[in-house]
This record gives C-alpha cells, structure tokens and sequence, in this order.
C-alpha cells in the first residue's frame, strides 16, 4: 500500500492573491507585495486590528479606508467554494464585499446573484453554495 503524501494547507485551500482585488490601486498592490503581502489571506491577518490597519496604510500611502475596503473584499474572497466565477458574479450583482452581503436578506441575495447570473450567461451557484456563503458573512460579521 503506497503511503500518501499530506499536502500543505496553502494547497489544499487556495487562498486567492492580492491582485484578484478589484478596489486596489496598482501603485498600492506593489506596495504591498513589496511588504510581503501577497495574498488576501495576508492581508487580512496585517490588517486584523485598527493598530496594524492603520500601520500598513502608513507603510502603502493608503488610508485607513482604502485598507478597510481591501480587507471588506479579501473577506469575500475566502470564503469557501468561491473563486474567480463567483467573484465575477458578484461583481456584475454589484456586491463588492462582505458588508454588502451582510446589507442583503438571503433572499435578496439570491435575487441579485440570479440577476447577475442571467446578465453574464452563466449557471447560477446552488442553492446550498449561496447559502453557505451568507451564512459565512453573518458568522464573520459577528466575529
């Protein structure tokens, strides 16, 4: 019986780069790859506190909002079974960020991301999946 290697965490959940960010400057991307900080995952856990929020607008040239509104996307980005699809879906059904999740009853929700599924000519996500991703925001908002 052939033993299984264990794949590393970063291969098992992809967390997405920085650059699938669409309210980031790209002079402030390269500022923050030039910090290190390549991917959502990243930026999240250097934004965590309002301390290290308002550190890494300092280190970037951002404000504190610029920063606010990229962790508010990152926050989106990761949430389970999302990707580039689903982004793009909730781009078209004019849904940034998390906190505009979080402004939708799931059944809104639902409703804006079947209006943007029938404008882009694409297969909207399961229930369960819009669901799930709801749900997730309601978790982080209370976090």
């Amino acid at each position: 019986m052939a033993a299984h290697a264990i794949e590393p965490i970063e291969e098992r959940h992809h967390v997405p780069p920085i650059s699938e960010l669409t309210r980031i400057e790209p002079v402030h991307l390269g500022r923050l790859e030039h910090q290190g900080v390549f991917t959502t995952g990243l930026l999240l856990e250097v934004s965590e506190t309002p301390t290290r929020r308002q550190t890494l607008a300092d280190q970037v040239g951002a404000t504190t909002n610029d920063v606010l509104a990229w962790r508010d996307e990152a926050l989106m980005l990761n949430l389970a079974s999302f990707g580039q699809s689903e982004h793009q879906l909730m781009m078209q059904s004019g849904i940034d960020g998390l906190r505009d999740m979080l402004r939708l009853s799931l059944d809104e929700f639902k409703g804006r991301l079947a209006r943007g599924a029938v404008e882009l000519n694409m297969d909207l996500p399961s229930d369960l999946a819009i669901a799930g991703w709801w749900e997730q925001a309601k978790t982080l908002e209370d976090a």
